[in-house]
């Protein structure tokens, strides 16, 4: 065996090993890792209140308690908006019988398959279904564990955070001390660009998706339009979800083609609009990932914590990014993460944003 092999099976023993311990310490490392990444999001308002002469621990307290209130309020809304749409579950719960009535028929017509076996099968569904449901049920203890957990994470890496920044820097040699300080300056406002940005991206995208839905006529537009928005916290398969959603919605309740047309034309123009002005403008090119990266991190995610890590894949591919920029022997594995940066891309975001200082003054 050549002294390349050798390297490449050590490699990839290591990258098996780091895999599967993620894998097995997932209930420890989810809220931490989700705490961490909030911590940066909140930390420049800690720091805002400390210069203020707030005490730190009533500082760190505040974020948390604005972190509470944002979540309470987007609670409230989808409560409200799902309120209202059980006002007219009934009449929703009618028309879905009528076209199970008439998809019956056609299976019937077409296939020969009895009425009697489509509803033992269709019975048999329902009890997987029941007991998808009672499994979710049992696991709203673990969620909100890890809830409390994450919050004590947040409260503890704010507090601690320069504690925790020394002993890192105390892993370097004195020499290196500097370069490493910059690396978790970048990376930490690597994540607070995304999360910031996503934020403004998730309010931009309620707006346009209400003012969409609400013209053509989609009732309970602002429910499915909150729903569109929080879903683009999965990239590129929420918006896909969420519209899917809206769609069905609207056809059970009786919605007519052009109606459902509007509403695949309101994602089109909003992608469209989020795509070539919303992510320039607000994520910026700091954050960005190459489609292909997004998307094997994703899966990546997903494989080894579940929907917790289709939701930190993105933020913490980011930081890996920045961690290989930084490092020599890692930076090939930046460049293949990174977007493909062309002059003519930046030349068009750069007319975009004098554009808009323009219509500022």
């Amino acid at each position: 065996m050549t002294a390349t092999s050798s390297s490449i099976i050590k490699k990839l023993l290591i990258v098996f090993l780091v895999i599967a311990g993620l894998i097995l310490a997932k209930e420890f490392l989810v809220p931490l890792a989700i705490g961490a990444v909030l911590a940066t999001l909140f930390l420049p308002v800690s720091q805002w209140l400390e210069r203020k002469k707030v005490p730190k621990a009533i500082a760190v307290f505040m974020c948390l308690l604005i972190l509470l209130l944002f979540v309470s309020g987007i609670f409230a809304l989808i409560g409200w908006q799902v309120s209202e749409l059980t006002s007219d579950m009934n009449l929703i719960k009618q028309k879905a019988l009528d076209t199970a009535e008439h998809v019956q028929q056609y299976i019937f017509n077409q296939f020969g398959i009895p009425r009697d076996t489509q509803t033992k099968l269709i019975k048999d569904q329902q009890a997987t279904f029941t007991g998808f449901l009672e499994s979710m049920a049992g696991s709203m203890v673990s969620i909100f564990t890890g809830f409390i957990l994450t919050m004590v994470y947040i409260f503890l890496l704010l507090y601690y955070r320069s504690h925790l920044k020394k002993f890192i820097l105390k892993l370097y040699p004195i020499a290196q001390r500097e370069e490493a300080a910059q690396l978790i300056y970048s990376a930490t406002n690597v994540s607070q660009q995304y999360l910031l940005g996503l934020s403004k991206m998730i309010g931009c995208l309620w707006i346009m998706y209400s003012i969409g839905f609400s013209v053509v006529g989609v009732e309970n537009a602002i429910f499915f339009a909150v729903l569109c928005g929080l879903l683009e916290i999965v990239p590129f398969v929420g918006n896909i979800t969420g519209t899917t959603i809206t769609l069905l919605v609207a056809a059970v309740n009786g919605g007519n083609f052009a109606m459902l047309a509007g509403v695949v034309v309101t994602y089109g123009i909003v992608q469209f609009i989020q795509g070539w002005i919303l992510e320039p403008l607000i994520v910026g090119p700091q954050v960005k990932i190459n489609p292909f990266s997004t998307i094997i991190a994703l899966i990546i995610g997903e494989l080894i914590w579940g929907i917790p890590g289709v939701v930190l894949a993105i933020p913490l591919t980011a930081m890996f990014k920045i961690v290989c920029d930084h490092v020599e022997p890692l930076k090939p594995y930046g460049f293949l993460i990174g977007e493909i940066e062309s002059d003519h891309s930046t030349g068009y975001i750069d007319k975009i944003k004098d554009w808009f200082k323009k219509i500022r003054k």
